[in-house]
C-alpha cells in the first residue's frame, strides 16, 4: 500500500508538469489544386469518408444535420457497439479556399478540441495546414496529452492519402472526359481490371440489345452501390465484353461488369467476378447511335487484320452511363497480340 501511495503521489506530482492542453501543427501536401481539395473539408458527407477518425470504423452510426456543407454544418456520431465513443462534431467557420475551423466534441465533454485547417495554394498543389488545440485535461488525466499528438499526426497523415486517392478518382474521370479525340484510333496499354457483374444473352433484333444493356447496367449498379454500399468513386465505368464480331449474330452473348478495386462476398449467385488482364490494345472512342458503333468496330478488327495481330474480346467501356441509344458515349477496346 505505502509503495502504490508513493507511486500515486509520484505520478500526481508528475502531472503538474504536463500541459493541461496541448498545441500542435501538422502540415501536409497534396498533389492537387486548392478548388479540388476544398470541398473535400467544406461537405461534412465528403470530410467523414476521407477522415480515419470516422471511416475506418465500420460501427460508426453519422447523422448529417443542415445546411450540410459550410458554416453552420455539422453531425453527431456514435458508435453502435460502444456506448462510451460519440460526440458530435462542427463546422464554425470557414472562408473558402483558404481557411476551416472545427469543433470536435468528444462523448459529454464540455470543453472541444479547436481544429484549424489552411490551404494554400502551390501551382496544381495545395498545402494543407492542421493548426489542433486539444480540451484542457484534469491533473491526473494530463499524460493522455503525451500521447495525443503523435495519435492525431498518424491520423491526418492517413486520412490525408485517402483523401488522395479519392480525388485521383474524381480528378482522373474528369480529365479523361476532356481530353477524348474521338474517332481517332489509338494504341493503349491497358492495366488490369477486377469486374463485378453478369453473363447475359440476348437477341440481337433492333433496339432489343440496348434495352437489355440498359437493364443488365441497372442491375449491376444496384447491386454495387445499394447491396455493396459503393460510392460512385469507389468503382470504375461499366465494361461491355463480347466477340468483336458478333453484331451480325441473331443473338448476343455478353458479360456486362463494373471495375472494383477488390474482391468481396457477392450473396447473389447471378453476379460473379472476372479479371480483365493487362494488355495492349487497339482504341476507339465513339458517340454517336449505338448501333452506328458497328464502323468503329469494323475499323478496329481491320486495323489488327493489317497488323497481323490476334484478338482478343471486344470490351465496351460507357464513358456516360447506357440510358439513350441515340446518345452513347464510349471506348472501343480491342486486345491485340502477337
Amino acid at each position: 500500500m505505502l509503495i502504490l501511495l508513493l507511486l500515486a503521489a509520484a505520478y500526481t506530482v508528475s502531472m503538474t508538469f504536463v500541459d493541461e492542453s496541448k498545441n500542435f501543427t501538422v502540415e501536409k501536401e497534396i498533389a492537387y489544386p486548392v478548388e479540388k481539395v476544398f470541398p473535400q473539408f467544406s461537405n461534412l458527407q465528403n470530410f467523414t469518408r476521407w477522415n480515419t477518425f470516422f471511416s475506418d470504423n465500420p460501427d460508426l452510426s453519422i447523422q448529417y444535420f443542415s445546411p450540410y456543407e459550410g458554416k453552420g454544418s455539422s453531425l453527431s456520431y456514435k458508435d453502435r457497439k460502444d456506448n462510451d465513443r460519440f460526440g458530435d462534431f462542427f463546422l464554425r467557420y470557414e472562408n473558402p479556399l483558404q481557411t476551416i475551423r472545427y469543433q470536435l466534441f468528444e462523448g459529454g465533454k464540455n470543453t472541444p478540441y479547436l481544429i484549424d485547417v489552411k490551404f494554400k495554394p502551390e501551382n496544381n498543389k495545395t498545402r494543407v495546414i492542421w493548426f489542433i488545440h486539444t480540451p484542457k485535461q484534469p491533473l491526473l488525466k494530463r499524460s493522455l496529452n503525451l500521447l495525443t499528438e503523435d495519435y492525431l499526426a498518424d491520423n491526418i497523415g492517413k486520412s490525408m492519402k485517402n483523401l488522395y486517392l479519392l480525388l485521383g478518382n474524381k480528378v482522373d474521370k474528369e480529365e479523361q472526359r476532356q481530353n477524348l479525340k474521338f474517332d481517332s484510333l489509338m494504341v493503349e496499354n491497358q492495366d488490369s481490371q477486377l469486374l463485378l457483374g453478369i453473363n447475359v444473352t440476348t437477341k440481337n433484333a433492333k433496339d432489343a440489345l440496348f434495352k437489355n444493356i440498359v437493364m443488365s447496367h441497372n442491375k449491376v449498379k444496384n447491386y454495387v452501390t445499394m447491396d455493396l454500399g459503393k460510392r460512385d468513386d469507389e468503382y470504375g465505368e461499366p465494361v461491355l465484353i463480347t466477340d468483336a464480331d458478333n453484331f451480325k449474330d441473331k443473338e448476343v452473348s455478353y458479360f456486362y461488369g463494373i471495375p472494383l478495386s477488390k474482391r468481396e462476398g457477392v450473396s447473389d449467385n447471378s453476379f460473379s467476378f472476372r479479371t480483365l488482364n493487362g494488355s495492349k490494345n487497339y482504341v476507339l472512342y465513339y458517340r454517336g447511335n449505338y448501333a452506328g458503333r458497328i464502323k468503329s468496330i469494323q475499323q478496329l478488327l481491320l486495323k489488327a487484320k493489317r497488323d497481323t495481330m490476334r484478338t482478343g474480346d471486344l470490351q465496351q467501356t460507357f464513358l456516360e452511363e447506357p440510358d439513350t441509344e441515340n446518345q452513347t458515349v464510349m471506348k472501343l477496346s480491342l486486345p491485340v497480340f502477337k
